[in-house]
């Protein structure tokens, strides 16, 4: 039995996220069968998380096992011609048999693209989301300030997720801007609850529209009160970038 590593880049428009679902296409399910067209055996796939409809990847991670002759470049291979032009497989790989894309993980790193300026884009609407209103970066990096570290983040986490607890440690978290009016949101953390990327970045744009100010957001965050926290961010800027191990 071979445990195979896979490194998966996305686009997630047109998916109901990650994580296989009864009556909605995921990456999960679109992989899993083209592993069973390959294998002839119903293969499980591992991923190091879900991610949610619409939202995208440059490198998740996930990894499987099988009993079989196929090579990882055969994999690689087949897998990417078997699924459609929007889910690639950039690497695959054997790993070590106790290998496991989810419990290994140390951490993971997620953008979130914001565009903000009075012109919409066309190309690249399905990955960002776009702010007309000129936002307040100057307060904004005062406000991701107080998320790094370690933090109860039940404010920002969303309805319904499994969890043991609401603690995460946020390893590095800033914003940078970049040409023409985008904005890039870095976060790293040793792990996310649902959402809450997402609901961060909402919050974070109430404060860069002056709605509340950065002390308020340290608040809402000790609050632990997500009735307190901005909205849910859309999904399409919200790209998972990579994961550490």
């Amino acid at each position: 039995m071979t445990n195979f590593k896979l490194t998966i880049e996305y686009d997630g428009t047109a998916y109901h996220g990650w994580q296989r679902q009864k009556n909605d296409r995921t990456v999960q399910e679109e992989i899993e069968k083209a592993l069973m067209t390959m294998t002839g055996k119903k293969v499980t796939l591992t991923g190091s998380g879900r991610t949610d409809a619409g939202v995208h990847a440059l490198g998740q991670v996930a990894n499987f096992h099988c009993n079989t002759k196929l090579t990882p470049d055969v994999f690689q291979k087949g897998l990417n011609s078997l699924t459609d032009r929007d889910i690639v497989i950039r690497e695959c790989t054997q790993a070590d048999e106790t290998f496991h894309a989810r419990y290994d993980a140390k951490s993971k790193t997620y953008n979130y693209k914001i565009l903000n300026r009075l012109i919409p884009a066309a190309v690249s609407r399905q990955y960002v989301w776009f702010i007309r209103k000129k936002l307040n970066i100057s307060a904004m990096r005062s406000a991701i300030l107080h998320i790094i570290g370690t933090h109860d983040f039940k404010a920002f986490e969303g309805a319904g997720s499994p969890r043991s607890h609401t603690t995460r440690c946020i390893l590095n978290a800033n914003l940078v801007e970049q040409d023409d009016g985008y904005l890039l949101f870095e976060i790293e953390a040793n792990g996310f609850l649902k959402f809450m990327v997402r609901n961060i970045v909402g919050t974070l744009a109430d404060v860069g529209h002056d709605k509340i100010t950065p002390d308020d957001f340290k608040d809402i965050l000790l609050s632990k009160d997500r009735d307190q926290a901005g909205p849910t961010a859309p999904p399409q800027g919200l790209f998972l970038m990579n994961v550490r191990y």
